[in-house]
């Protein structure tokens, strides 16, 4: 199977998932399980070529007319990414059947709908090489985790933290539309390899602080950095296997891979790399803060997802290839460990229907192999030798002292990792080995479902620290090159001799003893400062959404209080002012000079017509200012008529005959009531608006006869109209076939409104029921 075909393969998972469950029951995710399993089996087939210098492509037209065409391309960084995508997705479709084993068949099978969905987009975002393209699947994983995160929709929390996942991401995907539209713009291209090539042409745009900036805030929302940094733990109100797979290996990196990619598009403006930095490491911290605070066992591992994303920005932002290779190293280590603690984490409340650590204590006599697991895995995320998170972290520590950075970003990452080594050991010590009086029971044991995937993963984090060389060969290397733009050779192994980086790690490592023996003490200590902490949480968020939503509120009274008579006079107000600060613009006004003869005829029609206008104000009966304002409909008419257009006389006949009968009847049918008196001064008002409306529409007209008109598109549809839509009335082929869209829309608008209105009156027609 060609890698493009992954996403199609994904999205037929998507689509059989739900029905499938209907029949196959609990089997279920260990069939549709077999669609990501093939999928990373495809990738890894695909291995050897892109280790080689070679990246694949795939092309396909689509909207050539715009430059955007289906364009997929597999190099070395996406092909990690398309791996850890389908890999640990195959691991949370096992993991999610036996999850949700209670759940009613359709619950399991809607998530494994939902999450085959979202692989989908994902392989769609890395494998993508068009701009628009990407752009597209980028915005369907926001839609995808908001219908993850609000699974149980029952739930307030969840209703609450998926509508600001899509506030936060979706506002920041607009703003990286702009980015790429304004690529696009300077570019003449919407293809990231063409971009890529022509980046110097880029840079030296006077777009191009405009464009990285943009880019920039679209990756910041996406992956949770300051100060979007707390959309992702409220995220953890989504169910553990949507947790797992968002927090390790999707979602919150697509903003490093997008920043990654851009990285060598930017590499000669050095205030997108120092931005990344700074932006980086002021994430980090306040995430390494807020885990030491946090109570919850999934809450505690999403600040540190979050610690760990800024790390990954902050060494997107360093320069050299050991920054390119830490980038791909800490990037798999951490998705190995992060989904195996998020695994056990999910087996661990489900198990006790308790999800605070202070809480859960001795697990590990009824879940013996997830203590393991966490252990292993934990291990691994503290950066202790023979770990994948080991060699990871030496390549971090050495990517900092390479670069030009004085002390300040490598003491950061000492005390962020040492929390980092503090959070890995409470959470695989206290739920499990620590006080086992707190849980005497649990509601549900381990079953093979939930035990693949953190065994596979912790393994596989001790397995690639072994043994890492054909890891390094086929994935860091060719990952690595990609990122840092030519070939990058690397030494990805435990031992590289006493090293400051040694050092270092040496100093996190008792750091974080010291954090673990000290937990308790750290955590109440920062609790008592809630009020300031808030406000590095989502506490501007609700102040500026509350304050957006008082905005709309102040407006609705103001604006639709339901007054038709004011929202009458406010359209005509704003036409005035609008036109008329445009005409007292204008350079002259030899518009209204006027030409052409006069005709009688034309005159006469024209006079009836205003007759017509002026019977309407004057006139007291509802009906007869109805057949007057009908005058002025058919008066129109005939003008159109005179001047040579007798289709349009035609529509405008029938359209006045049908709306002077409609309102008629419908008139006949309301209550006799008084009608609202104003008072003289009102009248005098609305009079003087409607005066100036008259005049303002008048001189816009007269400015219209005389303005020079572009005739090309006109030209083009007489020229066309025949010859390729066989059709001699212009006006019905244009309405037709070349703006057939814009007439289905209409169409639709007005059989939806038809409905709505039979709907009206089929109810009025039904007796109120009586209750006895």
């Amino acid at each position: 199977m060609s890698f493009e075909w992954s996403i199609l393969a994904a999205l037929a998972g998507a689509a059989i998932a739900r029905p499938a469950s209907t029949f196959l029951g609990r089997a279920t995710s260990w069939v549709v399980c077999l669609i990501p399993l093939g999928i990373f089996v495809s990738l890894l087939m695909q291995a050897g070529q892109v280790a080689s210098g070679e990246a694949l492509t795939a092309q396909l037209a689509w909207v050539p007319s715009l430059g955007v065409e289906l364009a997929f391309r597999l190099d070395g960084f996406s092909l990690l990414f398309g791996l850890l995508i389908s890999g640990i997705g195959t691991l949370v479709v096992i993991y999610a059947g036996a999850y949700f084993a209670e759940k009613p068949r359709t619950e399991t099978g809607r998530f494994l709908s939902l999450i085959m969905l979202f692989m989908a987009a994902m392989l769609g975002t890395v494998l993508s090489d068009n701009l628009i393209v990407m752009f597209v699947f980028w915005e369907l994983t926001s839609l995808a985790s908001f219908l993850l995160i609000g699974f149980d929709g029952h739930k307030e929390a969840a209703r609450k933290s998926a509508l600001q996942s899509l506030v936060v991401t979706g506002g920041g995907g607009l703003v990286l539309f702009a980015g790429i539209l304004v690529i696009g713009m300077t570019m003449g291209t919407f293809s990231f390899t063409e971009v890529l090539a022509r980046s110097g042409e880029l840079v030296a745009s006077p777009w191009a602080g405009t464009i990285a900036v943009l880019i920039m805030i679209g990756a910041f929302t996406k992956s949770a950095q300051f100060p979007f940094h707390f959309w992702l733990p409220n995220a953890m109100a989504a169910p553990t296997p949507a947790s797992a797979y968002l927090h390790s290996a999707t979602m919150v990196k697509l903003g490093v891979f997008l920043l990654a990619r851009f990285d060598g598009v930017f590499a000669e403006m050095p205030a997108f790399g120092h931005t990344l930095v700074i932006v980086g490491s002021l994430t980090m911290i306040i995430a390494a803060l807020q885990a030491l605070r946090a109570e919850g066992f999934k809450a505690v591992l999403a600040q540190s997802t979050v610690a760990s994303l800024g790390i990954l920005v902050m060494l997107i932002g360093l320069t050299g290839e050991v920054a390119a290779v830490a980038t791909a190293g800490f990037i798999l280590a951490h998705a190995l460990y992060k989904a195996a603690l998020f695994f056990c984490a999910g087996t661990a409340i489900h198990a006790t229907g308790e999800a605070s650590l202070s809480k859960l204590g001795g697990l590990a006599r009824f879940l013996p192999v997830t203590a393991v697991a966490a252990v292993l895995a934990s291990l691994s995320m503290a950066g202790l030798p023979p770990f994948v998170g080991f060699i990871s972290k030496e390549y971090l520590f050495e990517a900092q002292l390479a670069s030009d950075w004085n002390f300040l970003p490598v003491a950061a990452a000492v005390l962020v990792n040492a929390v980092m080594v503090g959070v890995a050991g409470v959470v695989s010590i206290r739920p499990f080995y620590f006080k086992a009086e707190r849980v005497s029971e649990v509601r549900h044991g381990e079953t093979p479902g939930l035990l693949v995937g953190p065994l596979l993963l912790a393994a596989g984090g001790i397995l690639i620290g072994l043994v890492p060389g054909p890891v390094a060969q086929w994935l860091i290397a060719p990952a690595a090159s990609a990122l840092y733009g030519q070939p990058v050779d690397v030494s990805f192994k435990l031992w590289h001799g006493l090293t400051p980086m040694l050092m270092l790690s040496a100093l996190v490592i008792s750091i974080g003893a010291v954090i673990v023996l000290q937990w308790t003490r750290i955590h109440n200590t920062l609790r008592h400062y809630d009020r300031f902490y808030a406000w590095l949480g989502d506490r501007f968020y609700h102040k500026a959404l509350n304050g957006i939503l008082g905005t709309a509120r102040l407006s609705t009274r103001t604006l639709q209080n339901g007054d038709q008579h004011r929202y009458t006079t406010i359209v005509m107000l704003t036409v005035i002012a609008g036109l008329a600060f445009a005409f007292l613009s204008a350079p002259s006004w030899d518009f209204l000079a006027g030409e052409g003869r006069i005709r009688i005829s034309v005159v006469l029609v024209l006079l009836l017509t205003a007759a017509g206008a002026i019977a309407t104000v004057f006139v007291r009966s509802l009906i007869a200012g109805l057949v007057a304002a009908g005058v002025t409909g058919f008066g129109s008419a005939v003008v159109f008529m005179l001047n040579g257009a007798p289709d349009l006389a035609l529509t405008q006949t029938a359209v006045e005959t049908l709306i002077v009968i409609l309102m008629t009847a419908v008139l006949l049918r309301l209550p006799s009531r008084r009608r609202h008196s104003r008072t003289v001064s009102e009248r005098r008002r609305d009079g003087l608006i409607a005066t100036g409306f008259a005049v303002i529409m008048f001189v816009a007209l007269a400015s219209i006869g005389v303005t020079p008109v572009d005739l090309r598109l006109s030209e083009y549809f007489g020229e066309t109209s025949y010859l390729e839509a066989y059709g001699r009335n212009v006006v019905n082929v244009i309405l037709v076939d070349y703006r057939a869209i814009d007439t289905l829309g209409e169409i639709a608008v007005v059989a939806l409104a038809t409905i709505a209105a039979w709907g009206l009156l089929r109810s009025a027609r039904k007796p109120a029921s009586t209750k006895e």
